[in-house]
């Protein structure tokens, strides 16, 4: 189940789709390896896609994590109370299907409905959300309020596991609570940052369902190869699946490439 549909992609990218004359004959498919990754390498939509979501988990990951870190370590201070219901309520967006969110945001950006623009207006200006130089964090802004929580849950979880006698003996040496946070509590969840990171990483390279569903009402900000699946997308919807593949297959070699990266250099420094 997971392994045919990669050996599928991988061999499909092989192949080229290749049409004669003025179109009216049906396209046939030759063998030629390299022809598609060529074409993909060239092709300044698809090459501009994986730059788009480059620079999105570039910002948005850090930010995201560091966000779910401050909820979970603010829901696990001693002092803290109603710690059940901040969990839950943090957790919500996560459980709000992910096409159904970006429906939701879609109408708080929208230009007619939007009621931040319409309490914004009195003061003299509005948040062109789906201009091209912000539409990529307007997206960014759904996934973050979508996977914080999630995020949260996982980091506050490997809280739990931290002994309580490890938090008393720092109590007891006059450690105030953010210095505990700092110097106990970060370190100890550090294997479940590195886990949520790459979840992260790996996430931002799979972006679909967020500018797919505003592309209707972006006005042009979101073209239909705004990221590399979606860039996948519209080969497909040409009939040109060996393209497709290809384009799959360069994106899952760089998201593993990253990703054993950032896992050598995470363990290099736990190590050390």
């Amino acid at each position: 189940m997971y392994l045919a549909p990669i050996v599928y992609a991988a061999v499909s990218s092989l192949y080229a789709v290749r049409r004669s004359g003025l179109g009216l004959t049906a396209p046939t498919r030759v063998f030629d390896p390299l022809a598609n990754y060529a074409r993909a390498f060239q092709d300044s939509a698809f090459t501009g896609s994986l730059g788009r979501v480059a620079l999105f988990g570039l910002v948005q990951v850090p930010v995201m994590l560091g966000l779910a870190l401050g909820l979970a370590l603010l829901i696990d201070a001693k002092s803290a109370r109603g710690k059940g219901f901040f969990r839950l309520s943090s957790f919500v967006p996560y459980a709000v299907p992910g096409v159904s969110a970006a429906l939701i945001w879609s109408f708080m950006y929208s230009t007619q409905s939007s009621p931040v623009n319409r309490l914004l207006g009195p003061l003299g200006f509005t948040v062109p959300f789906f201009d091209e130089d912000l539409v990529l964090w307007s997206v960014a802004n759904i996934v973050t309020w979508s996977w914080a929580g999630y995020n949260m849950i996982i980091i506050y979880a490997a809280l739990q596991s931290i002994p309580a006698e490890v938090l008393e003996a720092a109590r007891m040496d006059g450690a105030s609570a953010l210095r505990i946070a700092w110097s106990v509590k970060i370190p100890a969840v550090r294997g479940a940052l590195v886990l949520t990171a790459v979840f992260s990483v790996i996430g931002s390279a799979q972006l679909f369902n967020e500018p797919a569903v505003l592309q209707p009402v972006s006005a042009g900000a979101i073209p239909s190869t705004y990221t590399p699946i979606m860039s996948a997308q519209s080969a497909v919807a040409a009939g040109n699946y060996p393209y497709a593949a290809a384009q799959s297959v360069v994106l899952a070699l760089l998201v593993g490439a990253v990703s054993f990266t950032f896992f050598k250099l995470t363990s290099r420094g736990g190590s050390a």
